[in-house]
């Protein structure tokens, strides 16, 4: 083995201005360096350990999606292992060996496209010269992308030569469908599963090729690209590529739209918007402008999806949706006219009218019937709330005339008010998990049991201030401390007595002569968790 030698270059970052022509940002951009790979640090780091204190496996296998950098892996890899400065994770790419490899040309490296290449004699002729020594480098080694596409007597041509490889040859193996690998070759390789990429990681990376590039681009038109890219680098490169001819120079939101057929999000605000205000005629006008637009509705639905996951998280996790760099104020507008129970509904309909819209006579008439059962369906609480008669709402800040209430709320009767209040699913759990602890005329304050501190936040807060106010009929402000409360709260209390009711439950039928009957003559035995009570099956 060649020996790490001491007193080495630094690496050089490559010149990426091509030598002559139009190069593509996928192969302009291609890592050159273990440091420039992005997302796959897991995989980076083992094989750097492994150059650096010089213990390299003889094989690896590299799996994952297309685009995650399978084969660029390698190749760096391979750099690394026959440059000239000595084995080491950071090549100096500087060398005859780094820059032939770069180039392609380095005879030693010997790239196989297996899908091309199935054949036995095909993978014979291949490892005929793996005994030799190599030519120019360190190592011999041997590329085989796709590998999974050999026949079943390539691999046992290739699996003679892993079981017994020569001391300057090394095999890397790439492949999307390790399945496909007997297992007699897997378990000669050192495997690294490279995951897809996150829509952030992209983002980052092509923002700072266009910044490199001197490219001017909205973010909103990188984040589209990266979305498009399913995970893969090599794919949202390309795109790009292709974003920069279509938009002349550039890289803008409307014309990124428009090449990759995204919809306009106005249409998914007016849709949206339709659901919050439960209009169905505005709804199907939506979808008619859509239609009008060559829209590709399998696309909307998609689009309409994640505007749903984003509003659910302007709910429940604002700070994971500001992450995202979207436009905050949309979302809050449409945020505070849709809750979260019902974002959630949405969300499980619109999945099943995914996998369900192949099915329809027509896109476009698949994707009315989905937003009409979005229209139809309510949470449950919110359906009974609409089928009882409600009261005459009041202007915001007046009250009408009457006896105020306040003072009949205690610590003891809060359950029952609390199962009365006429709210949504979630701030009806806040009011199941507070206890009042100071009750006057102008205000009432509640201890929330700190392990449900989750559910407070100041939409919440008010809206369950705005129930009792109605409740009680008199102007009183609310306080909610997160603490430790003397008394029950009603979602204690509601525990406690299905508790009871499952243990009478439980008693009763130990002690039924029939039950005893059977599991005397079957040897049968109880399972307390199949016990349920009548209320809790409701």
């Amino acid at each position: 083995m060649n020996p790490v030698r001491s007193g080495r270059k630094q690496p050089q970052q490559l010149n990426r201005v091509p030598r002559s022509g139009y190069q593509a940002l996928a192969r302009k951009w291609r890592p050159r360096l273990f440091s420039e790979v992005v997302g796959q640090q897991h995989a980076v780091s083992a094989l750097s350990n492994a150059l650096d204190s010089n213990r390299v496996h003889h094989a690896f296998l590299f799996t994952g999606t297309r685009g995650v950098g399978k084969t660029t892996l390698a190749r760096i890899l391979a750099k690394a292992l026959n440059c000239e400065q000595g084995v080491s994770s950071t090549p100096c790419n500087s060398c005859a060996t780094c820059v032939a490899i770069d180039e392609g040309r380095f005879i030693d490296l010997i790239e196989v496209d297996a899908a091309s290449r199935t054949k036995v004699d095909d993978t014979r002729e291949l490892l005929d010269n793996v005994q030799y020594a190599p030519t120019r480098g360190s190592y011999k080694v041997y590329l085989i992308d796709e590998v999974h596409m050999l026949s079943g007597h390539s691999f046992n041509a290739l699996l003679k030569t892993l079981e017994e490889p020569p001391p300057h040859v090394k095999f890397l193996l790439a492949t999307t469908d390790p399945q496909k690998l007997p297992m007699t070759v897997l378990s000669r390789c050192l495997q690294f599963n490279l995951k897809a990429l996150s829509v952030d990681q992209i983002s980052g990376q092509l923002e700072y090729i266009l910044g490199q590039e001197q490219i001017a681009f909205d973010a909103a038109a990188v984040r589209l690209i990266s979305q498009s890219a399913d995970g893969s680098m090599r794919d949202a490169l390309s795109v790009l590529d292709q974003g920069i001819a279509h938009s002349g120079g550039e890289v803008r939101e409307s014309s990124i739209r428009d090449m990759l057929g995204t919809i306009d999000q106005t249409h998914i605000k007016d849709l949206l918007l339709g659901l919050a205000d439960q209009d169905g005629q505005a709804l199907m006008q939506c979808v008619d402008r859509m239609s009008g637009g060559s829209c590709d509705f399998a696309s909307a639905l998609d689009e309409l999806l994640r505007a749903i996951s984003y509003l659910a998280l302007y709910h429940q996790a604002p700070a994971a949706l500001e992450a995202k760099q979207v436009d905050m104020e949309w979302h809050r507008e449409l945020g505070q006219r849709l809750d979260i129970d019902s974002l959630q509904l949405f969300y499980q309909i619109g999945l099943i009218g995914k996998r369900d819209l192949p099915l329809a006579p027509d896109p476009r008439s698949g994707f009315e019937m989905i937003m009409l059962r979005m229209l139809a369906f309510r949470p449950a609480d919110q359906q009974v709330a609409a089928d009882v008669p409600q009261p005459v709402q009041r202007a915001p800040g007046r009250m009408e005339q009457g006896p105020s209430k306040v003072v009949d709320i205690t610590a003891h009767n809060w359950s029952d008010v609390a199962a009365r209040l006429d709210v949504s699913a979630l701030i009806r759990e806040l009011a199941m998990n507070v206890v009042p602890t100071t009750v006057t005329k102008e205000m009432i304050e509640f201890t929330l049991d700190a392990n449900h501190e989750h559910l407070l936040n100041q939409e919440r807060d008010d809206a369950l201030a705005a129930a009792i106010r109605q409740e009680l009929n008199a102007d009183v402000k609310l306080n909610i401390v997160v603490g430790q409360a003397d008394q029950e709260t009603p979602a204690e209390i509601r525990d406690r007595r299905e508790a009871e009711r499952k243990q009478a439950a439980h008693q009763a039928i130990e002690n039924d002569p029939n039950v005893e009957e059977i599991i005397n003559r079957f040897d049968a035995t109880i399972v307390p968790e199949s016990i349920q009570t009548r209320d809790s099956q409701k």
